[in-house]
């Protein structure tokens, strides 16, 4: 009998939290967010715990925003934006990879504050982010900022049409993998208390 080796083993969770997270997206698609957001919140547990490489975290995170804005929970996107905005302001090293997260958060929070009404925080916010960017990064972001300053009006869909024209969203239906997608519930997982909202970082 062979024994797994540890680097093994975390290939086999790796396995397991990308095809939970990928389920999840294919909820979502499905408009069903509630178990959308149970299945990232396991990815995201799952990830955190084996110390899986950030980039899982914050592809996972992405998931779990685009879902509380599609259902208009535009203040826990808008919290969590400026909480991330606090954490990059306060690295010291600026490399572009900081410089592009921190303005697409900027991007991510203008977008919720513009669906939730506050319009004057929002141009802040798209302001702020194209500083940061710089030109040509954040088209989203230029054209917002360019209807807001005409005084366009910026309806939920018009802005939603925007959205999928700069491909803003991270779950869509050309980027899921059915084949390589596992519910929870088919993989009987002990139960875990539920999740108090996101944090950066996730403690790490």
């Amino acid at each position: 009998m062979h024994t797994q080796t540890a680097s093994s083993v975390d290939s086999d969770v790796h396995v397991l939290h990308l095809s939970i997270a990928e389920h999840g997206k294919l909820l979502a698609l499905k408009h069903q967010h509630k178990e959308a957001l149970r299945h990232y919140q396991e990815a995201i547990r799952m990830a955190v715990s084996i110390r899986a490489p950030e980039i899982f975290f914050r592809h996972y995170t992405q998931c779990v925003l685009e879902s509380l804005e599609k259902t208009e929970s535009y203040q826990e996107v808008i919290e969590f934006c400026r909480n991330a905005d606090q954490h990059y302001q306060g690295i010291s090293a600026k490399i572009p990879l900081h410089r592009k997260d921190h303005a697409s958060v900027l991007e991510r929070q203008a977008v919720n504050e513009l669906k939730a009404g506050d319009k004057t925080s929002a141009r802040t916010s798209l302001l702020k982010a194209l500083e940061i960017s710089g030109k040509g990064v954040l088209p989203l972001s230029e054209e917002l900022l360019s209807w807001l300053q005409r005084n366009l009006t910026v309806t939920v869909s018009r802005l939603q049409a925007l959205q999928e024209k700069h491909h803003y969203f991270v779950v869509r239906r050309d980027q899921v993998n059915p084949q390589k997608a596992r519910s929870l519930d088919s993989l009987k997982l002990p139960k875990t208390a539920p999740s108090d909202g996101l944090r950066l970082n996730a403690g790490r």
